[in-house]
């Protein structure tokens, strides 16, 4: 994980908004160095346990509906950086182009084995491969689309200051925000101008209270709201 000096970052995060979070990330140099480690090391672990799973899965899915493995879908990450996210796909092949880029409750584009693995969230396991290769981490806002990126205020990119993550306190205080998107006319502009706002709020204070601990502490945070 590179942090990069201020006036190496993009132009359109150089502003007061972002510089009170680049500050406070920057005195914690050394945290965010332990933290690159870790993820790395424990994503190559994890890969290397869960390949069961991942043959597994694979053969479900293509069981299951015809399309590819996995789904590909270009997000956002560190610095604006584009990058491809991976995941189980748990959708019809083609769902992107048949609908919203959010996916409500009960979408209808959602697979039989889709609705199975998002229930306990296994279609995010690949994304180990997306942490390995340094575009994700394990605690870290998770990776929009270029489309609700743009519509960032200029506080809300300062969440591009680090990786995007699997999991965050905002993932798990809205894990089901399908159901606040659901019998929604106009998801993507529900999305953006109600669900977004919310979750960067919790998105911001992590990264203002950002420690290599609290990492932890969330991600265990995140295996008890699964279990639940």
């Amino acid at each position: 994980m590179q942090f990069r000096e201020w006036d190496e970052l993009p132009e359109f995060m150089r502003n007061k908004e972002v510089r009170k979070y680049y500050n406070s990330l920057k005195r914690k140099r050394f945290s965010l160095m332990l933290k690159r480690f870790f993820d790395a090391i424990l994503s190559l672990f994890l890969l290397i346990l869960l390949s069961p799973v991942f043959l597994f899965v694979s053969v479900w899915i293509k069981m299951d509906s015809p399309g590819p493995v996995f789904y590909r879908q270009e997000r956002v990450t560190q610095y604006g950086r584009i990058f491809r996210i991976f995941k189980f796909r748990t959708m019809v092949a083609g769902a992107d182009k048949k609908g919203a880029l959010v996916t409500a409750e009960n979408d209808a584009r959602v697979t039989k084995v889709g609705e199975k693995i998002r229930k306990y969230r296994i279609d995010e396991i690949p994304q180990l491969l997306n942490i390995i290769t340094g575009d994700m981490s394990f605690v870290g806002t998770r990776p929009e689309v270029q489309k609700y990126v743009d519509a960032y205020t200029d506080e809300m990119k300062a969440t591009l200051l680090l990786p995007a993550g699997v999991t965050s306190k905002a993932s798990i205080r809205y894990k089901d925000e399908g159901r606040i998107l659901k019998d929604v006319e106009d998801m993507d502009g529900t999305y953006i101008q109600k669900v977004l706002p919310e979750k960067m709020k919790w998105n911001l204070k992590g990264i203002e209270k950002f420690s290599f601990w609290g990492d932890f502490y969330i991600m265990f945070q995140t295996i008890l709201a699964v279990v639940k």
